[in-house]
């Protein structure tokens, strides 16, 4: 299996319900570094595993939906506690969909799975990785 990492980063403010959080029960803010790893069996015509540039670009575009926003806000988000583990897959449903909307291109087609990580800090982060 071959893979290809791109990173970027989002901003966000959060607040979770439940005493299990303490603190973060209240508004809170957190950075993360998000890492997107696409998968794929065997490399294209060009021996890429997706256009790096292209990658690149459409994490930008994606956590451009979170960034420096309060999740709080967004309607989807209302009933659910947006911890580091809820957003991986939540950054990975956007990522998988853009890529069956042709987003990525022709390289796009044989991805067939891919792992988001986001990291809290040099020493906590969460991930998902599934296929797509």
């Amino acid at each position: 299996m071959f893979s290809l990492t791109v990173r970027d980063h989002m901003k966000i403010a959060h607040s979770f319900r439940g005493a299990v959080f303490g603190l973060a029960q209240g508004l809170h803010g957190a950075t993360y570094v998000v890492d997107v790893s696409f998968e794929r069996h065997v490399l294209d015509d060009n021996d890429l595993i997706v256009d790096i540039g292209q990658a690149s670009e459409l994490l930008k575009e994606v956590l451009s939906e979170f960034n420096m926003k309060n999740l709080d806000d967004i309607p989807e988000f209302a009933s659910r506690n947006t911890t580091t583990a809820f957003m991986a897959k939540a950054v990975f449903d956007s990522v998988a969909t853009a890529i069956h909307a042709g987003r990525l291109g022709k390289g796009g087609e044989g991805v067939v799975s891919l792992k988001v990580t986001l990291s809290e800090s040099h020493v906590a982060w969460a991930s998902y990785h599934a296929g797509i």
